[in-house]
Parts: C-alpha cells; structure tokens; sequence
C-alpha cells in the first residue's frame, strides 16, 4: 500500500488543533502508523500525551538517526478558501505543521519498506507553538532508550521555491523568550491626576525606553529583537487608568544575548516603575524556546550531501528570527534543522498561507535518500 500525502496533507489541514489538544490528529496520525508499520517486526510505537514515538530498530545498529516533526495548528482563522480549509473555528495550520506531518509519514514509509542497518525514532511531537512540547518529552523522559544520537527536522519557508532546501552550519533560527509586564499604580478621576497615580503614563514611556536596549545595548553584530505586540490598560476616557499590562517578546541567536536583554528589561521596567512612584510585576518565559543551532560537522555534512543532489537547489542562508522549539532538542542532542522550500504569497502564521503541495512529494524523496544514506 502507498500512502496518498496529499489526501493526508488535506485531511490534517482540516483538524488543526492548539498545542497538547491535539487528540484528532493523534488518532489520525496513529491510523496511518499503524497501517504502515504492520506485519514489520522491526517497528514499534508509543504515544506520550498527545505525541507519538515510532522506532525502527536496525539490523546491525551503530546509532540511533532521529527525525522530528510538529503536530500542533495556531489560533488562525483561516482565510485561504480552500475547499478542504479547517474545520475547526479558530484554528489553522498557518505554520505549515501539516506539511511537516505529512512529509514524516512518508519518510516513515520509505524507511520501513526494508529494516536498515541503523535505528530510527520518528518524533510526532505537540506543542511546538505554545508550551516548548519538545521540552516537555524530554523532561518527562518519554525517550527512554530511544533518545537518538542526531536529530533532524525541517521547517517550511513560504519564500523559498519548492525544491530548495536552505540551511546554515550555525544558528538557524533565534531563541525566543515571552514577557509579561504589569505596572500597577492608582485609579482616579481623569480631572484629578494629582490624586491618582497613572499606569498607563508609565508603561507607555517602559516601551519607548525599551527600544533603547537594541540600539544601545545589544551589539550591533549580534543584533536582537524586542517588540511589545499587547498593551492594555483603562476603560474610558476620563478614568487614569490603575493597571496597564505588557505582552511581548524577545528574539535573539544566541542565549547570552537574550538573557542580557532579559536584565535590562527587568532594570528598565523597576526604575520606571520607581520613577513614577508605582509597583510592577515582570515575567519571563522563555522555557525551551532555545535557538536552533545546528551542530557544525552535522550540518556541512548534510549540505555537501545535498549540493551532489540533481534534484535539490541548496541555500547556505543566514538565520532567521523566528523562533522554533527544536531548539531544545538540539541543545540535548547534536543535529540539523533545515528550511523546505513551499512557495506561498504568504507569511508564515498568516491566515492565507497556503503552500505548493508539491513539496510534500519533492521532501520526501529528497530527504529519504538522505535518511537512507545515515541510515546503511
């Protein structure tokens, strides 16, 4: 039996689902491993949650070649129009985790067709965009004895042309890092800001101060990222406002350089709040959202195998900052991450993102002779 990817692409694009719900999927994703991995005595599989671990034990095993792919959708409304769009209200595939899915069960299939030399792991893993899932299975110790000895993994790139496969032998993609701030000062009438003590006033000169730590902090070699997307605070116009609350987030490629904007963040926002007169509370989150750096003798290693492919155009690039919990993965274990190449007029997490479905049959092909060639 040959599985049909794109009927599958089209069935997980219609059941997106947030990170550590996805239990449609999951039951999906099982259907197709198990139909796979029938009658091969060689396979096993074991759920953790609402991810999957499929292993490939080897004839003669040396090493343990893992392969990664996220499950989880994001909190779009989808706008693409299509007629197999997602079935769940408030949910989509806007990062391309369906491709990801759909590229990995036919990686499973090449690789099971005949019991290679050395072991596999294909990692199903949830939560990639909301709780750092990759994190969370290693923490839990869902490995066990199949923790692999590299990791591989992918990412679609809208900008890219199907065919391409584009990496670096550095940091691919930036570490990301959640902070919440809260300044909390006095309520008053808007008549009287005397008597009252203003938030909002504070928390609006914390984000203009704040732009001040990449211009005149962060080396400008390095570069950073900090962006405030969420402000709130008040409920009218002749109320001062008591509370005023922050949400954004920091991007940096390496973890010195986020944890100093971190402390300058933290230095900001309590003389600010001194300043004014006011209390405020700070949270950082960064949990695994650790950068991708791609281990340097993995990653040349898979770039020269690569450029001697006919059928592949690769792309040395520079990092991204987007951020990607794979991270984490690959500060426990040596690796690569590598972006595919899918061809949309749209961004990444953008509603009307919708890539080339020929891609799906291009990575499976492309990535199984490399997968084959690690693997005997």
């Amino acid at each position: 039996m040959t599985l049909d990817l794109i009927q599958i692409r089209r069935s997980l694009h219609q059941i997106p689902e947030i990170g550590l719900e996805e239990f449609e999927t999951q039951a999906y994703l099982l259907d197709q491993i198990e139909t796979l991995v029938k009658d091969k005595p060689f396979t096993q599989y074991r759920t953790w949650r609402t991810g999957i671990l499929v292993f490939i034990k080897g004839t003669a095993p040396e090493k343990t070649i893992g392969w990664r792919t996220d499950i989880d959708g994001l909190p779009v409304v989808e706008q693409t129009g299509l007629p197999f769009s997602s079935q769940h209200e408030g949910r989509m595939h806007a990062c391309g985790h369906d491709i990801h899915m759909t590229v990995a069960l036919g990686l499973l299939e090449k690789m099971t067709a005949t019991q290679p030399k050395n072991s596999l792991l294909f990692l199903f893993q949830p939560a990639e965009e909301n709780e750092a899932g990759g994190m969370l299975m290693y923490q839990d110790g869902a490995f066990g004895d199949w923790l692999p000895d590299v990791f591989y993994g992918l990412h679609v790139r809208p900008d890219f042309p199907v065919g391409t496969i584009a990496t670096n032998t550095g940091t691919l993609f930036a570490g990301t890092c959640e902070v919440f701030i809260t300044f909390t000062g006095k309520g008053g009438h808007a008549a009287f800001p005397h008597e009252a003590n203003d938030a909002l006033v504070a928390a609006s000169y914390f984000v203009t101060q704040a732009q001040t730590i990449v211009s005149r902090n962060v080396d400008p070699i390095e570069g950073g990222v900090v962006t405030f997307g969420s402000m709130h605070a008040g409920t009218t116009n002749n109320v001062i406002a008591e509370t005023a609350t922050l949400h954004g987030t920091v991007r940096t490629l390496t973890q010195e350089m986020s944890l100093l904007i971190q402390q300058r963040l933290r230095d900001l926002a309590d003389g600010i709040a001194k300043s004014f007169g006011l209390s405020v509370e700070v949270n950082l989150k960064q949990g695994g959202y650790l950068p991708v750096e791609n281990n340097p003798e993995l990653a040349a290693e898979l770039m020269a195998f690569f450029d001697k492919d006919e059928e592949v155009t690769l792309v040395d690039c520079l990092p991204a900052m987007t951020g990607e919990d794979f991270g984490y993965l690959l500060h426990q274990v040596p690796g690569v991450m590598f972006w595919l190449g899918v061809n949309s007029s749209y961004a990444l997490h953008h509603p009307k993102m919708s890539p080339d479905e020929k891609a799906i049959s291009f990575g499976v092909n492309a990535i199984s002779r490399f997968l084959n060639y690690k693997a005997n």
